[in-house]
């Protein structure tokens, strides 16, 4: 039975409506190579099941224009994230950015950290977005437009925390710089280097083979998805987690007046009536909903997820990295190895600011014990009953013995990327 000059034509306009459909959404999707069925005798569902099945084993193609590898560290403050940022900063052929949704967040939404609206987290999640899409891009132009006061034939002295990233402290962004291996300590780059010029931070990153950049802005994974399934980027997400405990410790310690009534009732043991558990409860919760998406293992987070426990590095920084970079499928470094070896077995103090990353790894882990009282612990251990049991934190039931316990409070677990 022959086709009709009707089912010739609609079977043409359907192809033109499936090409047009693919073409807009490009940037969103992946793209699969599966069979087009024959419409012999208009036959459209003949081989439908095999072809599905077909699709379904095929692989993603990644339509990754600069062949980079763009690595996301997905994290909330005081995780260990500055830590980690260095096992990528180190590494001669990355681009490395600390934070640059920071200029997002005070340009669009000076008071995000006190307000809980819906209508300011849309804002921000899609300005960071197309932010990220840009410098995974190298184009760090599309910066000015967060950076206050704007720059200047594309030079300023205001990036957040320049310091922190080791390609803009080097040549040749920093042409007051002679040697390729000189590094400056965050503070002396601005003092030295002077004000940024983003067209040579640009020239820089397009020159490194990848592009890494953390950030503590975005809440759950599930808010990267649009990067994540764009086809242009080959983004993989390294979520870095910690037991709640000790992040509450660490922040009551760093952001002194932002927790102080934490620290009040540590010190006198009585809580405060106006306490906001939120900023305790907000970490659990987003952990909760972001590792349960992660573990979930959603087709688009195939090959693109690492979940990493803060502890587990801390114990084992050479062994960790080792997988982080065999999960990113890139060589690892000599100088990250070198990096690893002076920054984790040292004292704290010899840490020239709070945000410093020498340290005795596997010490600081689990400091926290002896900072929190166990009032504070019992009651965090409540409120984030879910998450401690989902990440494999173990609890105390006495002072005793969150004392002695020390870092067997972390169960044994290996959370394999999802491949």
């Amino acid at each position: 039975m022959q086709c009709s000059w009707k089912a010739v034509l609609l079977l043409a306009l359907a192809s033109i409506a499936i090409q047009y459909t693919a073409i807009r959404t490009f940037t969103a999707k992946s793209f699969h190579s599966c069979p087009i069925p024959n419409p012999v005798n208009c036959s459209l569902s003949q081989d439908t099941d095999a072809a599905d099945r077909l699709c379904d084993e095929s692989p993603t193609f990644s339509y990754n224009l600069s062949r980079k590898t763009h690595v996301l560290i997905l994290a909330t403050t005081r995780s260990g994230s500055s830590f980690v940022g260095q096992l990528f900063n180190q590494h001669f052929d990355v681009f490395y950015l600390f934070e640059p949704l920071y200029h997002v967040q005070y340009t669009l939404i000076p008071k995000l950290t006190q307000t809980k609206s819906t209508t300011d987290r849309r804002v921000m999640l899609g300005a960071s977005r197309d932010l990220l899409r840009s410098l995974y891009d190298c184009d760090l132009y599309f910066l000015e437009n967060y950076i206050k006061p704007q720059p200047v034939n594309h030079t300023t002295d205001r990036l957040f925390r320049r310091g922190a990233s080791k390609a803009l402290c080097s040549p040749p962004v920093c042409e007051s710089l002679g040697g390729v291996d000189l590094h400056l300590e965050e503070g002396d780059c601005v003092k030295k280097c002077g004000t940024l010029n983003l067209t040579l931070a640009t020239e820089s990153c397009r020159e490194h083979g990848h592009v890494a950049i953390k950030t503590v802005r975005v809440p759950e994974v599930s808010d990267l998805r649009a990067l994540v399934e764009d086809p242009r980027l080959n983004l993989k997400v390294i979520q870095l987690v910690r037991d709640p405990r000790g992040i509450l410790a660490s922040r009551s310690e760093t952001f002194r007046d932002t927790y102080r009534l934490w620290r009040i009732w540590d010190g006198t043991g009585r809580k405060p009536y106006n306490l906001d558990v939120t900023q305790l409860t907000t970490v659990c919760d987003d952990f909760w909903n972001s590792v349960s998406t992660g573990l979930n293992r959603p087709p688009w987070l195939k090959g693109k997820y690492m979940l990493l426990r803060y502890e587990d590095l801390a114990r084992n920084p050479m062994k960790k990295t080792e997988e982080i970079y065999d999960f990113l499928g890139i060589p690892m470094d000599s100088n990250v190895e070198r990096w690893i070896q002076n920054n984790t077995r040292g004292d704290r103090s010899s840490s020239k600011h709070k945000y410093g990353t020498v340290r005795n790894s596997a010490a600081t882990a689990e400091k926290w014990r002896f900072r929190l009282s166990y009032e504070i612990v019992a009651f965090t251990q409540h409120a984030c009953q879910q998450v401690l049991a989902q990440l494999g934190y173990k609890t105390a039931s006495s002072e005793e013995e969150l004392k002695n316990l020390s870092i067997s409070l972390v169960e044994e677990r290996d959370f394999l990327p999802f491949s």
